[in-house]
């Protein structure tokens, strides 16, 4: 189906992990800020692939207390129920979320964008994780036509007021690699859009 570079890139404008988000115009958390820091995030001293050419960070404070926000973002199988983004999300383990924990999610490809509607898969497994402090998940998504490898950091600290999520994501892959720029401007909107629908969530429910 995506036979010309052109069409590869386009696929990948439209399918990189987490953009689902922007198709439906979702806006950046209050209180997000990209960077490129000198030292990346890492969970029990593992951060991103540095190797990648497509690498973005971001972080908001949600006004909700830690367990909130760890509850959600750990209770994979609930996620289409608060994240726009994705259509389908399943553990592939049970019991508490641990290193070696993996889910399978999809997020949708709408046919309104020019392409055959279809989806992308995503398997996810966690490499890192200290309890509601940090995570460090890797995987493969996939296409027609487009493969990603990403590796995923979200760091969660307690502040006045609540907790700031803070997340860091590198992509690798042909179709994204052909076009860095519109690639990581992608990973942006996706990023946010994730901590957009995390922190509406979570300060929904919030103790009042």
């Amino acid at each position: 189906m995506f036979g010309t570079r052109r069409a590869g890139i386009r696929a990948a404008a439209i399918t990189v992990p987490l953009v689902a988000a922007l198709l439906g115009g979702a806006a950046a958390p209050a209180g997000a800020h990209s960077a490129k820091p000198a030292k990346g995030l890492t969970c029990r001293g593992a951060g991103v692939d540095p190797a990648a050419q497509i690498r973005y960070r971001t972080e908001a404070v949600i006004n909700a207390p830690l367990d909130v926000v760890w509850k959600l973002q750990t209770d994979v199988d609930r996620w289409p129920s608060w994240q726009q983004a994705v259509s389908s999300a399943e553990r592939l383990d049970h019991g508490r979320f641990r290193a070696g924990s993996a889910f399978h999610w999809t997020t949708p490809i709408p046919p309104e964008v020019g392409i055959p509607a279809t989806a992308l898969d995503i398997t996810s497994t966690v490499r890192q994780v200290k309890d509601r402090s940090c995570i460090r998940w890797t995987g493969p998504a996939d296409g027609e036509g487009l493969h990603i490898d990403g590796v995923h950091v979200w760091n969660f600290t307690e502040v006045r007021g609540g907790v700031r999520v803070s997340t860091e994501e590198t992509h690798t892959g042909p179709q994204v690699d052909a076009n860095v720029p519109l690639a990581t401007a992608i990973l942006r909107t996706g990023l946010e859009a994730w901590l957009t629908d995390l922190k509406a969530a979570a300060e929904a429910r919030a103790p009042r």
